[in-house]
């Protein structure tokens, strides 16, 4: 393994609410942990006083999603509501505003469109949504991808990805948006944590079409976060069809598209968001096991060698 850096706990004054399946994402210099099964509280965390500050209730149960903040407010697009396994795709987005801890349902996603647990992303003033499943854990996996354009209001139907997925963070580097990690929820396979997906798709937003790496993912897993230091993309933890959820943190460079396994998390863990901040990379709470348990509160960082 190469020493591309490495994950240690923060030692932090107080903990968060356990949860998974949840969001973790950056306003200015504070971190807000959003959402994961039942209704939990927005929790703010200062990365300066590594202190925890719980703030209000969404408006309802959301889980499933990757959000994404632009300027001063947090939206919540592609996620899910309800209990496994036949969880109900949120009819509208969703925004937080951090400043007056606020929440605010939004305009309505097509009703042809709605999924959950779909990678999300922002990229020259339009969100973007892709794959994702209908029916929670049962059925409709897909490879849709829409575009919303926040000047305008207007959503667009993109082309199709290759290897549809859910359970999966996307990413945008260098104009390309990539869909990492994730599986196929759907039956008959009654285990399908193990139906993990290798294959690394990309969308050139240039030349407006899908390509897939030749090189697979190392490790096939869902639900890892995701980050970036210089041209590596991080691709750490998530789900497979182990009892413990994964800690291994594979690097895909870009100047070669080749992956290799650079270190271990300190916990494994699965259902999180990360947060880059300062040349630095932070993934808090999900899962630290298949499924829902033990749920996790606990914060690593990720420093650069």
């Amino acid at each position: 393994m190469s020493n591309l850096g490495v994950w240690k706990t923060v030692d932090c004054s107080n903990e968060p609410t356990k949860r998974h399946e949840n969001s973790f994402v950056k306003v200015d210099d504070k971190f807000y942990l959003l959402g994961g099964r039942r209704i939990q509280p927005v929790e703010e965390f200062d990365p300066e006083t590594n202190a925890w500050r719980q703030l209000s209730l969404p408006p309802i149960e959301m889980h499933h999603f990757q959000a994404i903040a632009i300027n001063d407010t947090i939206y919540i697009v592609g996620a899910m509501t309800g209990k496994y396994p036949r969880e109900t795709p949120l009819e509208n987005i969703y925004e937080y505003h951090p400043k007056t801890d606020t929440w605010k349902k939004g305009v309505e996603i097509p009703a042809a469109r709605r999924r959950g647990s779909c990678g999300t992303v922002l990229y020259n003033g339009k969100i973007y949504m892709v794959g994702g499943i209908i029916d929670g854990h049962y059925s409709g996996l897909v490879g849709w991808f829409d575009s919303y354009d926040l000047s305008t209001g207007k959503w667009e139907v993109l082309p199709d990805m290759p290897h549809p997925r859910d359970h999966f963070p996307a990413i945008v580097m260098n104009d390309k948006l990539y869909a990492i990690g994730g599986r196929d929820t759907t039956p008959p396979s009654p285990d399908f944590f193990a139906a993990t997906i290798r294959e690394v798709d990309y969308y050139d937003f240039a030349s407006k079409k899908w390509s897939t790496l030749d090189d697979l993912l190392p490790v096939g897993t869902a639900a890892g976060g995701i980050g970036h230091v210089g041209n590596k993309i991080l691709y750490f933890g998530g789900e497979s069809g182990q009892k413990v959820a994964h800690n291994e943190t594979q690097c895909l460079d870009l100047s070669c598209n080749k992956w290799e396994i650079i270190g271990l998390l300190e916990r494994g863990r699965h259902g999180s968001q990360a947060i880059e901040y300062k040349d630095k990379i932070y993934i808090v709470a999900g899962s630290g096991g298949r499924g829902g348990a033990p749920e996790l509160t606990s914060l690593e960082v990720f420093s650069a060698s």
